[in-house]
């Protein structure tokens, strides 16, 4: 069975001012988010500022959403890290706080062969009970997860059960869909392949979007798979345009400004991400307008 069916949220981290984080704001938001029809948090992720925050900040905040969705939805902890020692810190600290599953991003920076990847993705996975879904975003990691290595992972680790795929290769996808046999889940980690990947057999999406449009984004989803195909087809389309202001900066500072445009202010970012350029906040703004949620 699936961790969750549907749209998973890439929630953000709210900070005041002096840059900590704002605790108060994140209960509001995830309430927004579970109002909204939202099917599962996504915490500490990538669009969650998750390589900002302090080992102690980090769990913490998985702590504080774990208690706050209160078994509502499921939550999934970011926890991946370049080093797997600290992961692995990471991954059972998450267990402990209630989480339901973990999110493992590739290793960054100093990157790794597929080798090292299958290894390193084991030894997180055996490090805890709960389920984890790998996390293939090459344009941020600088290394990519073939298909033929999240097989094997999938094959050989019982609580490797899905994959959340941001690389945009749909070729690539689809050979991962076929060799996979059905052993794995596939989430979308792109707002504008939902509907493609879910014609692959994926059973949802980990969205940006779904931030400051979560009903829009979870019904996307449930108009597939009540067999609506064309009006999810046309929702995918329609959230182009909105989709495309949420990444004409690095993210999460489009989706940030979007949430204050919508009076859920969430402070600030931290460096070295900076506010939104004045002239795309105007963009912004009428794709808000024009997506009909300003």
């Amino acid at each position: 069975m699936a961790i969750f069916k549907g749209a998973g949220v890439a929630i953000v981290t709210p900070f005041n001012q002096d840059f900590s984080v704002n605790y108060e704001k994140l209960a509001e938001l995830i309430e927004f988010q579970i109002d909204g029809g939202t099917d599962a948090i996504i915490i500490c992720g990538t669009t969650g500022e998750a390589s900002t925050l302090s080992h102690e900040e980090h769990i913490e905040v998985i702590r504080y959403a774990v208690k706050t969705v209160a078994g509502r939805i499921p939550v999934v902890a970011g926890t991946g890290s370049n080093c797997t020692d600290t992961a692995i810190y990471l991954s059972r600290e998450a267990e402990k706080a209630g989480a339901d599953a973990l999110l493992v991003v590739s290793p960054y920076y100093n990157k790794t062969t597929q080798k090292g990847l299958y290894e390193h993705f084991k030894m997180i996975a055996e490090s805890v009970s709960i389920p984890i879904i790998l996390y293939n975003v090459p344009s941020r990691t600088g290394v990519n997860i073939l298909p033929e290595t999240v097989v094997s992972l999938a094959n050989d680790v019982p609580n490797i059960v899905a994959v959340k795929e941001a690389s945009g290769n749909i070729t690539q996808i689809t050979q991962l869909m076929h060799l996979a046999k059905g052993n794995i889940d596939l989430y979308s980690g792109n707002d504008d392949h939902i509907v493609p990947l879910l014609a692959l057999g994926a059973v949802g999406v980990i969205s940006v979007l779904s931030n400051i449009a979560p009903q829009k984004v979870h019904d996307m989803c449930q108009k597939y798979f009540d067999g609506d195909t064309a009006g999810s087809a046309k929702m995918q389309l329609d959230a182009i345009p909105i989709w495309d202001a949420l990444f004409c900066e690095v993210s999460p500072i489009p989706v940030k400004k979007a949430l204050e445009l919508m009076g859920k202010e969430c402070g600030t970012l931290r460096r070295p991400l900076l506010l939104m350029e004045e002239k795309n906040v105007l963009k912004l703004e009428k794709a808000m307008r024009d997506y009909g949620i300003l």
